[in-house]
């Protein structure tokens, strides 16, 4: 168990000795300080966890410590002890960062407890704090893999869109392309991640739950509501709200979305009041939401309010580039999670990858990788890993008949032969039985042909 460290900074010494004695006894570090001078010392050198500053100390006052602690170290707690009728001064300390104050004479059993919250609010902080760094470096666009043409443009347009103040923003592309993903690099890389990133998916929740969703409701709105509910807005207050498969929001939640947006305030159901919210909003979609404005599905006034800045996500075949940095991506991350030691794919392997059509995208791809982690054990992923449907629909490598022109000048059949055995290993990944059932051959009649042509 973390023991944290105390700087008690007080003139007096019998004040310093009595504290230092009941902290050390509730299994505190404890550090003393009669001067503000002594004590900005301690604290560079020892970075200690909490500070009990004095307000009244001769040469620099405890207004200016604590001013230059907070320079120092901002996350350092300090409480602030003060004399009676001081009031407007500990108030002052507050403002410039102070957690707490305590009069003098103070109760040992009351500090002890004021020490106690300050120390486990310090600690939440940090922990919400490394909690929000690391999912700024998980989404942070430098984690996204985007090798192609489509792709880096498709970054450098999140990189701008996050530093702007746009405030509604809609991400378009094919169903598994990525674009939650997008929606979060463009939160955690602007002036809003520190704040909340809420998400939801508009075709999962019926439309009679989506307005309790988003606008939330007050106790006694309908039968079930027995408390008061704050909706993804309210909670969103400051950060950024994902509505994902906005097409399929029916007509009437469009409507009372698009006043949101117009207003930046909303009723919660039931209630009288409007919420006033400083939110931005992502939205996405794989629909066509110019035909399904055509068709009448989608309000022309919402579609180019939500559309002020759009991305386009591009399908994964249309950014092969990107595909086998994706798939050494998904291996390394199974690796980890399943214990395996897969290092590398084999050029036949690629190659398929490459040229299969990806209808599910990237969501398929991750799918294919982590089913091929668990099930394989060799350190290469090779061909026969990958479902058949992969081999079976890649351009060009479909069964079918054998289409061969004999060239004017003939040709020697054994040539033809030592191809035939060539290209069957090479899709096999050098495994001698299976090249030879691609070829309808039994395995000695194979090794038979691999010796003649020096295979062997």
């Amino acid at each position: 168990m973390r023991h944290h460290r105390i700087l008690v900074v007080d003139d007096e010494h019998l004040i310093r000795w009595s504290l230092e004695q009941n902290l050390k006894k509730q299994g505190y570090e404890v550090v003393t300080a009669g001067s503000g001078e002594d004590a900005l010392k301690l604290v560079r050198e020892d970075a200690p966890d909490l500070v009990l500053l004095d307000i009244q100390l001769p040469g620099i006052n405890g207004l200016d410590v604590l001013e230059r602690i907070k320079e120092m170290d901002e996350e350092v707690i300090v409480i602030m002890v003060t004399a009676l009728g001081v009031l407007e001064t500990a108030v002052k300390a507050m403002r410039m960062g102070a957690y707490d104050y305590i009069n003098k004479p103070f109760n040992l059993d009351e500090l002890a407890i004021v020490i106690k919250k300050a120390l486990e609010t310090g600690e939440l902080k940090r922990e919400v704090a490394h909690l929000r760094s690391q999912q700024t470096r998980k989404y942070g666009v430098a984690n996204i893999i985007g090798e192609s043409r489509h792709m880096k443009n498709v970054l450098t347009m999140v990189e701008k869109v996050a530093r702007s103040d746009a405030s509604t923003i809609l991400i378009q592309g094919e169903s598994g392309t990525g674009k939650e993903l997008i929606a979060k690099a463009i939160h955690y890389e602007s002036a809003r991640a520190d704040q909340p990133f809420m998400a939801i998916n508009c075709a999962a929740v019926p439309e009679t739950l989506l307005e309790s969703e988003l606008m939330g409701h007050e106790k006694g709105a309908f039968t079930d509501a027995k408390a008061q509910k704050k909706g993804l807005f309210e909670m969103a207050d400051g950060g950024t709200l994902f509505l994902d498969e906005i097409g399929d929001m029916e007509m009437g939640m469009q409507a009372k979305l698009l006043r949101v947006l117009e207003e930046r305030s909303f009723r919660r159901i039931g209630g009288t009041k409007d919420v006033h919210v400083d939110v931005r909003i992502i939205s996405a979609t794989n629909k066509d939401l110019v035909k399904a404005m055509e068709e009448g599905t989608f309000r022309t006034d919402l579609y180019y309010r939500i559309q002020v800045i759009p991305i386009y996500l591009p399908a994964l075949r249309e950014r092969r580039e990107d595909i086998i940095p994706l798939a050494q991506h998904f291996i390394n991350h199974f690796n980890r999670e399943f214990a395996k030691g897969v290092k590398s794919i084999s050029k036949m392997a690629e190659k398929f990858l490459v040229d299969y059509s990806w209808p599910g995208n990237i969501r398929e791809l991750k799918n294919i990788i982590e089913r091929a982690i668990i099930l394989e054990n060799e350190e290469t992923l090779l061909l026969e890993h990958l479902p058949q449907e992969i081999v079976a629909k890649t351009r060009g490598t479909g069964a079918g008949p054998i289409s061969f022109n004999l060239p004017p000048e003939g040709i020697d059949i054994e040539d033809v032969e030592r191809e035939l055995i060539r290209q069957s290993l090479e899709v096999s990944d050098g495994n001698q039985s299976k090249a030879a059932k691609k070829l309808n051959l039994g395995i000695d009649a194979f090794r038979y042909r691999m010796k003649k042509f020096g295979f062997l």
